[in-house]
Parts: C-alpha cells; sequence; structure tokens
C-alpha cells in the first residue's frame, strides 16, 4: 500500500489566489512610471533622463520590490491569511510594505534604526504599519527575526530576496521599462544606467537584464560615503564592513546578500554632501522634488557625462527618481540639519552649476 500525507487546505488556497489577485489588480492600475528628458544642452549630443519612480502609489522605487517580496512570499506558501509580516528597513520598503499588508488585511511592523526620517515613519504608519525602532542599526536584522518567531510571523527579509523575487528576465521589471521607454529616442540603448545599491535588487535585475537580452549598455552603481558595498566591490572583500550611510535608503554597513558585484561594471562613491547638493539641484533645474538618494544617482550620471564629453563620446544615460523630496524635509531639506552633520553641499553645487555650462566637471576639494 502507497502512503500519502495530504496537506492541501481549499480554503488556505482560495485565500492565496485572492491575495495574488488583489497585488497583481494594483499593479494593473497603476500606469508605468514617467521617463523625464533632463535639460542638456542637444549639442553635447549626449541626453540624461530621469526615470521617476516616485510616482508609484506608496511614492518610491521600493513599491516595485514590495510587490515582488509578497508574491514571492505568497507564491512559496509564506504568507497566510493570519501572518504578521515583519521587515527590516531603512524607510521607504516599509512604506511600500505596510501598504500591501494593509491591503491584503494582515499586521505589519517595521524594524527600523531610530534615525529614520519622521516623514517616513508617519508614512508607515499611515498605512497601517506599526515601527519598531532600534539605537543600532546593524541589529534590526537579528530585531526582526526575533520578533518574527515570536509573533509566528515572516520576516520578508529584503536584503536576501531581493535580487531574486524580481523576475529579472522581463515581467515589466524596472530594467525591461527603460529599454522600452527608450525606443524612440536618439540614442535607444543607453550607454550607461546609474542606480544606487540599497538592497541591491535593482542592480542585480538590471544588469542581468542587460546581459539576458545582450545589450551594450554598462551598469554604474553609486554608493554613498560611509557604506560597504564601495570598499567591498574595491576590494572584491564580500565580509568587508562600514559605519553606515547617512543617505537613506541606499549604501549599508555589510555587504547585502542581494548585492552582486559580478553584474556592476562601475561603481562610483558619492560624498554625502553631493548627494544633498545634486538633489537640491535637480529639483532647482526639473521643478521635480527629488530625495537624497536620487541625489547620489544624479552626481554619478553627471561625473559620467562629464567623462562621456572629454572622450567625445554620444549616446544616453539613464538613472532614477527614487522619491520626492517631502520625505526628507526635516534632513537633506534643512539647512540646519547640514550644518549640525557638517555638510558643505555649496562647492559641489558651484561645480554643478559648471558643469551644466561647459559639460566639465571641476574638482571639489
Amino acid at each position: 500500500m502507497s502512503r500519502t500525507v495530504d496537506r492541501c487546505d481549499p480554503g488556505y488556497r482560495a485565500w492565496i489566489s485572492e491575495a495574488v489577485r488583489l497585488v497583481e489588480a494594483d499593479a494593473n492600475r497603476s500606469a508605468d512610471t514617467h521617463l523625464h528628458v533632463f535639460p542638456l544642452p542637444p549639442e553635447w549630443g549626449i541626453d540624461l533622463y530621469l526615470k521617476d519612480e516616485s510616482v508609484h502609489p506608496t511614492g518610491s522605487l521600493k513599491h516595485r520590490l514590495a510587490r515582488s517580496l509578497f508574491l514571492y512570499g505568497l507564491a512559496n506558501g509564506w504568507i497566510r491569511e493570519d501572518t504578521t509580516i515583519i521587515e527590516a528597513s531603512s524607510g521607504s520598503t516599509a512604506v511600500s510594505e505596510a501598504y500591501f499588508a494593509r491591503l491584503l488585511g494582515l499586521p505589519f511592523v517595521a524594524v527600523m534604526p531610530a534615525s529614520t526620517s519622521p516623514e517616513k515613519i508617519e508614512l508607515i504608519e499611515f498605512h497601517g504599519g506599526r515601527c519598531h525602532l532600534v539605537g543600532d542599526p546593524s541589529a534590526i536584522y537579528d530585531e526582526s527575526r526575533r520578533l518574527a518567531a515570536e509573533t509566528g510571523g515572516h520576516y520578508m527579509d529584503q536584503f536576501t530576496f531581493a535580487e531574486r523575487a524580481t523576475d529579472w528576465r522581463g515581467n515589466n521589471n524596472i530594467a525591461e521599462s527603460i529599454f522600452e521607454q527608450m525606443r524612440m529616442e536618439r540614442y535607444p540603448e543607453p550607454s550607461w544606467i546609474v542606480v544606487g545599491a540599497g538592497t541591491g535588487g535593482t542592480s542585480a535585475t538590471i544588469g542581468r537584464y542587460v546581459r539576458y537580452k545582450r545589450f551594450q549598455t554598462r551598469l554604474a552603481v553609486v554608493d554613498p560615503e560611509g557604506s560597504a558595498f564601495f570598499g567591498s566591490y574595491a576590494a572584491r572583500d564580500p565580509e568587508l564592513t562600514a559605519a553606515g550611510s547617512r543617505i537613506e535608503g541606499i549604501g549599508r554597513p555589510r555587504v547585502e546578500p542581494s548585492f552582486l558585484p559580478t553584474v556592476i561594471d562601475r561603481m562610483i562613491q558619492v560624498p554625502d554632501a553631493a548627494s544633498v547638493a545634486a538633489m537640491r539641484w535637480t529639483s532647482a533645474i526639473t521643478g521635480r522634488a527629488v530625495g537624497g538618494s536620487t541625489g547620489t544617482n544624479v552626481w554619478g550620471a553627471v561625473e559620467l557625462i562629464a567623462r562621456m564629453r572629454a572622450a567625445g563620446e554620444r549616446g544616453s544615460v539613464v538613472t532614477l527618481i527614487c522619491d520626492g523630496a517631502e520625505r526628507y524635509t526635516c534632513t537633506y531639506g534643512s539647512d540646519a540639519w547640514l550644518e549640525a552633520q557638517g555638510l558643505d553641499i555649496e562647492p559641489y553645487l558651484t561645480a554643478l552649476d559648471a558643469f551644466l555650462k561647459t559639460g566639465e566637471l571641476p574638482a571639489v576639494p
């Protein structure tokens, strides 16, 4: 006689089916994010584009990641109708996950550094989540595991699963979206795509996609000071650690499991003062109020364009608007905060203004 063990629960499968429908319907209701042209002199022969991820329902690039993580958890059977969702986050991922948890009627707890901006905490609570703040940023992982065990919940663990939860071959991921939107531009295949690394999921998706589709586009990852990613990439040392980043959403005190250095063509370390300067400069030039990690992206893109100009190259560069400035009113938008942090952005603003006039980016001492 054969033996069987049957764990099929029709009620659970019906709940999973409805949960997936709700998450997919959210994506179907949202039009793709816009690709804006940054105003550079056309005679340079180089075009810069900003893909505006701030227009997602939860206001940031992390909306894509949160959707993928929920679908991944549902498809794997990790999330049930009574599961408490736990996440370690510096803010924006937690905002987006709180949104999806509420969509599915699930409790959500965000484990975050105590230094997270008040604006992000308010957004998480607005979407029905609870914030659990810890003094040591490196403790958020263990504390998330502890809370998941205590509540019988599911630790989403974006820093491990970001690179595998998203289908890098297509399915309207961010890479496929960029190349589709670039089809009618004068340089449709970008010379460079520039992104930051928080989990490493976005850079992994784009890096894999360009290889899979046989594009010659190169991937540059920008990293703020205090982050472990740049030093690890330079030294080829995955165990390297650092103090942590002041630019929320990117940069980490350790090299996260989702960070794939093998798909990256160049890394650029960006000073925090340069990130904030580029954030404010981009907002002034484009009329779109952008956040700090967008400033990091733009500074890296400007460096690459200046190098292209010096080498006589033509082509296009694409980077991301990760979120809006309204999340950082008390930090990057505050001159008092900058002074307290010892950040002088004026030399970097001067350099950016010079770049727009000459195509060259002067060195900042």
